[in-house]
C-alpha cells in the first residue's frame, strides 16, 4: 500500500463523498430479473431505449406508494416503523450521544432537590442501577432504560462529589476586620476602583473564627508594585455572598460557593504590601506568574490602543474585561453581540483557524516537504497548542475552558484521521465538562453554548445528508466580479443562517435566565462579524509579534476595527426596541430543551417527535405568574408595577442591579421614586391612605411609606417595628426593615414580612388575589429550608437571629479638668 502522499493521486485533504449515516442506511434490494420475458400482444409496441415511462405506469407507481404509506398507518405498521427507525438510530450511535443528556439530567435533579442528600443515597442508586443493568443485558429495551437511569444516578453522584469537594467556607454576617492575604488577581474596573481577589491567611481586630479562605475586595487605590503573589493587609468591611434578587433568578451564593469565594467587600483605606509571599506553594507561584503576565499584556494593549477600544482588545486577548464602560456593555447586550466580549467558542475557533491557515500557508511554500508529510496534522497540533496557550493566558474562565475542550476534541480527531465536526465529538466535550464541573449544567453559559453548538452541528449534518450522493453540475464560468459577488453572498447567507439557527436554539434559555431578547441581533451580527474576524486575525498576529516588539501596527489596526464595531453596536442599540420580555414558565424551557435534543440527535423520521414538545413549550411560555410585589433580601427595597410600564420603588437611591433585574422581569421601563412629605408626628395628616388611587407610587412620611397596587391592594413599608401598627388598619402587605420586628397586626388578612424572615429565606415575591378581596396575599421566598451547602451561612447573620445591627459603643465624654 502506498504511503500517505506517495504513489497516490489524491492528497490528504481529498473528501470522500460518503456520509457516515449512509453506512447504516436500510439496504435497498436490487430488482430481480424476470424469469421469462413478457409476451407481446397484437398492437403492443416496444419502447425505444431512452424514452420515458408512460404516464399510466407512473400513476400506477404513485398509487402503489400511496397504498404502502397508508398501510403503515395501522397500529402494527406504526410499531414496526418506529422499531425499525429506533434500531437504525441505535446503529448510528444515538445511544452515546444521549450519555451527556442523561448525565446532565441527574445533575439537574441533584441541584433541584429540596434538601441536601448524603453520600449513601447516590452511591446506593448507582450500585443498584449498575447491577440491574448487568442483569438485564438479555432484554435490550429494559437494558437501555436501566442504563439511562444509571447515567442519571452517576450525574447526581458527580454533582454531590463536586459539592463536597468545593466545601467553600462562606462568611455568615457583615463585619469589619483586618484582612491579610495573598493577592490572586487584580482587575481595574471602569469606575477606577481596583478589585482584588485575595487568599486570606489571617484576620485581626476581630479575629474571625470562621474566616473565608478567599474573598474579593475592592479598593480606591493600591500601592505601586502590588501584583499577583504579593502579601497585602488592610482593614476591610466584608459582606456575605448574596442570594437571588428575586425567586427563581440567578443565585449568586451558588456561584460564589463553587468559585471558592467566601465573601466580598471593600477596603476602608489603602491596603499595604506586607512582603512577597515566598512560602507560597508551587502551584500558587505559577498561577501568580501567569496572572502577572496577563496584566502586563493587558497594560501594553491599553497603552497601545487606548480608550474603550483598548479595554475591549484586552478582553479579547487576555480575558480582562472589568474596565469596559457600562454603556458599551449595555449596547452590546441590547444588540445581541455581547458574546463577542466573552472568550468562548467563537474566539477559540478563530484562533485555531487562523493558526491552521498560517501553518498550511507556510507548509505550501515547501511543496516537497508537504507532499511527504501529514502537514494537516502538524497544523492541527499547532492549533491545539495555540488554543491551550490562549486558555491559560485568558484566565481559564469557564466559557473558555468549555470551548477549549470542544475544540481540543475536534483537533485531536483530525490528528487521528477522524471527522472533526460531529455530534459525537460534541457529546465527548459535554461529558468532559460535566465530569469536571457538574454545577455548570444549571448555568446559562453551559446551556446556551451547547444548545447553539448542537443546533449548528445538527443543521450542518442534515444539510450534508440532504446533498450527499447528488450529482452537482460544474459551476458556470463567471467573471471576477461575479465570482466575488457570489462568494460574498454565500458568506453573508451562511452567517445569517448561523445566527438564525444559534439564536433560535438559545432564545428561550436567554429569556429564562435574563428576561431579555435582542430583536435586532441578526442584523447586528451580520454587520459586526466581519470586523470581529479581522480583529481576531490581527489579535493573533499581534500576539505572535509581541515578544519581538512588532505588535504596534497590528494593535493599531485592531483598535480601528473595534471602533467600527462599537459604532455599529451603538447605532443599532439606539434603534432597538425594548428588549425586556418578562418571565416565562419553567416547563416551556424544559419542553423546548427536549425538542432540541430530539431534533439535533435523531437522524431518521423520529426527529418529527420534537414537534409536539416544541409546540407545547411555545404554547406554555406565558403559563407563569408575574409577581405583584418584589422585596429584596435585605428588606431595604420594595417594588411594585403600577401600570403604564412604571415600577414604583420604596427608596430614593435603589440598588441599580436589583432594579434592572426587576424591570426586565416585570416588563417595566420607568422607575418611579418615592415622594417624601417630610417629617411629622408619625400620623398621615396630609392624605388618607385609604383614599390612595390604584397605581399610586410610594408616599412617605415619618418612617412609613405606602403605595397602592393597580388591584387596589395597599403596600406599606416601615423602617422601625414600632411603626408597624400604623398600617395595620388598611394595608394588605407590610414590609418591616427591622430584624427585631414582628407581626403587630395579628390579622390573617394582613401579610407582614420582616427583615428576619428575608435574612433567613431570601428575597420574596408577593401575589395578590385579583378575584377575591378577602383572600390574603401569597408569598414566595427564593431560598427554601433546609439549607443547601451554599445557603448554610444565612442562619448565622445577625438579622437571621433577630438581632439589631452592631453599633460600636460610644466612648464616654471626658469631664473637663477642674
Amino acid at each position: 500500500m502506498a504511503g500517505r502522499g506517495r504513489g497516490t493521486e489524491e492528497s490528504e485533504d481529498t473528501v470522500i463523498g460518503v456520509s457516515e449515516r449512509s453506512l447504516f442506511a436500510n439496504p435497498v434490494p436490487a430488482p430481480s430479473a424476470p424469469e421469462t420475458l413478457p409476451t407481446l400482444r397484437p398492437g403492443d409496441q416496444l419502447l425505444p431505449e431512452g424514452i420515458n415511462t408512460p404516464v399510466s405506469l407512473a400513476r400506477t407507481s404513485a398509487v402503489v406508494r400511496l397504498r404502502s404509506h397508508l398501510s403503515r398507518l395501522s397500529w402494527p405498521g406504526i410499531q414496526a416503523s418506529v422499531a425499525s427507525a429506533a434500531a437504525l438510530e441505535l446503529d448510528r450511535g444515538v445511544a452515546f450521544l444521549l450519555v451527556p443528556v442523561f448525565l446532565a439530567s441527574g445533575v439537574t435533579v441533584y441541584f433541584s432537590l429540596a434538601a441536601e442528600p448524603g453520600f449513601v443515597q447516590p452511591i446506593a442508586s448507582v450500585v443498584l442501577m449498575a447491577l440491574c443493568a448487568i442483569v438485564s443485558r438479555s432484554w435490550p429495551r429494559t437494558h437501555l432504560c436501566l442504563m439511562a437511569a444509571l447515567l442519571c444516578a452517576l450525574g447526581l453522584l458527580a454533582a454531590k462529589i463536586e459539592t463536597w469537594r468545593a466545601g467553600t467556607p462562606m462568611l455568615g454576617s457583615e463585619i469589619a476586620t483586618q484582612v491579610t492575604g495573598r493577592v490572586v488577581s487584580l482587575d481595574r474596573m471602569e469606575t477606577g476602583r481596583i478589585r482584588l481577589t485575595i487568599d486570606v491567611t489571617s484576620t485581626a481586630r476581630p479575629k474571625l473564627r470562621y474566616a473565608p479562605e478567599r474573598v474579593r475586595i475592592s479598593a480606591v487605590k493600591i500601592p505601586a508594585g502590588m501584583k499577583a503573589g504579593s502579601l497585602v493587609s488592610g482593614y476591610a468591611r466584608l459582606l456575605p455572598p448574596t442570594g437571588p434578587v428575586r425567586p427563581d433568578s440567578y443565585d449568586f451564593s451558588f456561584d460564589s460557593y463553587f468559585a471558592g469565594l467566601g465573601g466580598s467587600g471593600f477596603f476602608m483605606g489603602t491596603p499595604k504590601i506586607v512582603a512577597a509571599d515566598d512560602e507560597a506553594p508551587l502551584w500558587s507561584r505559577l498561577s501568580s506568574s501567569v496572572e502577572n503576565a496577563r496584566q502586563d499584556i493587558a497594560d501594553r494593549i491599553r497603552v497601545s490602543v487606548g480608550g474603550a477600544e483598548g479595554e475591549i482588545a484586552a478582553a479579547l486577548m487576555v480575558g480582562v474585561r472589568a474596565g469596559i464602560p457600562d454603556e458599551i456593555n449595555e449596547a452590546m447586550r441590547r444588540t445581541g453581540i455581547y458574546h463577542i466580549i466573552s472568550i468562548s467558542g467563537l474566539h477559540m475557533a478563530l484562533v485555531a483557524g487562523t493558526i491552521m491557515m498560517l501553518m498550511r500557508g507556510a507548509f505550501a511554500l515547501f511543496p516537497d516537504f508537504s507532499s511527504r508529510r501529514p502537514v494537516k496534522k502538524y497544523a492541527a497540533a499547532a492549533a491545539l497548542f495555540s488554543i491551550a496557550a490562549y486558555l491559560v493566558i485568558s484566565g481559564v474562565v469557564v466559557a473558555a475552558e468549555r470551548s477549549f475542550i470542544m475544540l481540543a476534541v475536534m483537533l485531536i480527531a483530525v490528528l487521528f484521521d477522524r471527522a472533526a465536526l460531529t455530534m459525537r465529538n460534541l457529546a465527548i466535550s459535554a461529558i468532559a465538562v460535566i465530569a469536571v464541573s457538574p454545577h455548570e449544567v444549571v448555568g446559562p453559559s453551559f446551556q446556551m453554548s451547547f444548545a447553539a453548538t448542537a443546533a449548528l452541528v445538527g443543521a450542518y449534518a442534515s444539510w450534508a445528508d440532504h446533498h450527499a450522493g447528488k450529482a452537482r453540475p460544474p459551476p458556470p464560468k463567471r467573471s471576477l466580479a461575479g465570482f466575488l459577488t457570489r462568494r460574498v453572498l454565500l458568506a453573508a447567507g451562511g452567517l445569517a443562517m448561523t445566527s438564525i439557527i444559534a439564536g433560535s436554539a438559545t432564545a428561550l434559555f436567554a429569556i429564562w435566565h435574563f428576561q431579555r431578547v435582542s430583536p435586532l441581533s441578526l442584523f447586528a451580527n451580520l454587520a459586526v462579524m466581519p470586523f470581529v474576524e479581522i480583529v481576531m486575525l490581527l489579535a493573533v498576529f499581534s500576539a505572535v509579534m509581541m515578544p519581538f516588539g512588532l505588535d504596534g501596527p497590528f494593535l493599531y489596526l485592531m483598535g480601528k476595527g473595534l471602533t467600527a464595531m462599537i459604532a455599529i453596536s451603538a447605532w443599532i442599540s439606539e434603534r432597538s426596541p425594548v428588549d425586556a420580555v418578562g418571565l416565562i414558565s419553567q416547563q416551556s424551557v424544559l419542553m423546548v430543551a427536549i425538542a432540541l435534543v430530539i431534533a439535533t440527535m435523531a437522524t431518521t423520521w423520529l426527529r418529527l417527535a420534537a414537534i409536539p414538545f416544541a409546540l407545547f413549550g411555545l404554547l406554555t411560555v406565558s403559563d407563569t405568574r408575574t409577581p405583584d410585589v418584589l422585596i429584596s433580601e435585605d428588606a431595604r427595597l420594595v417594588a411594585l408595577p403600577i401600570g403604564g410600564g412604571e415600577l414604583a420603588v420604596s427608596r430614593a437611591r435603589p440598588n441599580e442591579f436589583t432594579v434592572d433585574n426587576w424591570k426586565r422581569a416585570l416588563k417595566s421601563e420607568t422607575i418611579i421614586l418615592p415622594e417624601a412629605f417630610g417629617t411629622g408626628d408619625g400620623q398621615f395628616d396630609i392624605f388618607d391612605p385609604a383614599q390612595l388611587p390604584a397605581g399610586a407610587p410610594f408616599y412617605c412620611l415619618g418612617g412609613l411609606c405606602m403605595a397602592r397596587h393597580p388591584t387596589g391592594a395597599i403596600v406599606a413599608y416601615v423602617e422601625d417595628r414600632k411603626d408597624t401598627w400604623k398600617a395595620c388598619g388598611y394595608a394588605n402587605l407590610i414590609v418591616v426593615n427591622d430584624a427585631t420586628g414582628y407581626d403587630a397586626c395579628h390579622n390573617p388578612m394582613v401579610v407582614v414580612v420582616t427583615k428576619r424572615q428575608l435574612a433567613r429565606k431570601g428575597s420574596a415575591a408577593i401575589f395578590f388575589d385579583q378575584q377575591s378581596a378577602t383572600t390574603p396575599a401569597e408569598i414566595e421566598f427564593s431560598v427554601d429550608r433546609p439549607y443547601r451547602p451554599w445557603h448554610e451561612q444565612r442562619k448565622f447573620s445577625r438579622e437571621a437571629r433577630g438581632m439589631p445591627p452592631y453599633r460600636k459603643p460610644e466612648k464616654p465624654e471626658t469631664p473637663p479638668a477642674q
